[in-house]
């Protein structure tokens, strides 16, 4: 057999192949739990909702002027042990950071000063409210932001209002946590 023949028949099989796993992906029935890689533990509708709020104008300590950008995820869970908040369900997952760079990650951060974040939530659907609290550092911008604040708000519309605890212009929003 010549390197040609057994070059061609080596590709055939390799696209042959490729072709019926692309043709014939891994069977899944109605009933399966979604799966969504290592933050799932158990059967969850799969549904998450992304929230943003508006910046958060906010004065730090002393003369500082800054801004919080908060976003998250609202989701059903469980999740598991290596995320930020493990075995929480019907939840909502922060992320906050500080200030904003003009010209991306290669130029320093303005607007950014020492606060703590202050999130009100109030579901809509339970009448449940809670309020967390958590220590912002002026360096944790989008680069770096702080990634471990949870709103344990159960099912249901949920009214998130941010503010801080030096005088502040607050910003709300509203998710669905399935």
């Amino acid at each position: 057999m010549t390197f040609a023949k057994s070059f061609a028949s080596a590709a055939a099989t390799v696209l042959a192949g490729a072709a019926f796993c692309l043709a014939a992906p891994g069977t899944a029935q109605a009933a399966d739990p979604c799966q969504l890689g290592w933050s799932n533990v158990g059967p969850r509708s799969c549904v998450m909702n992304e929230l943003r709020t508006a910046p958060v104008a906010t004065l730090g300590n002393g003369v500082c002027i800054g801004i919080l950008n908060v976003a998250g995820t609202a989701f059903d869970g469980p999740l598991a042990e290596y995320t930020p908040a493990p075995g929480a369900s019907h939840a909502i997952s922060l992320r906050i950071s500080q200030g904003f760079s003009p010209l991306g990650n290669w130029a320093p951060t303005v607007l950014a000063c020492d606060v703590t974040a202050v999130i009100d939530w109030r579901n809509l659907d339970s009448g449940a409210t809670g309020s967390v609290t958590r220590f912002i550092p002026a360096d944790k911008t989008s680069t770096y932001p702080v990634q471990d604040v949870v709103a344990y708000t159960g099912p249901g519309r949920v009214q998130l209002t941010v503010r801080t605890d030096k005088p502040n212009i607050a910003q709300s929003t509203e998710v669905f946590v399935p």
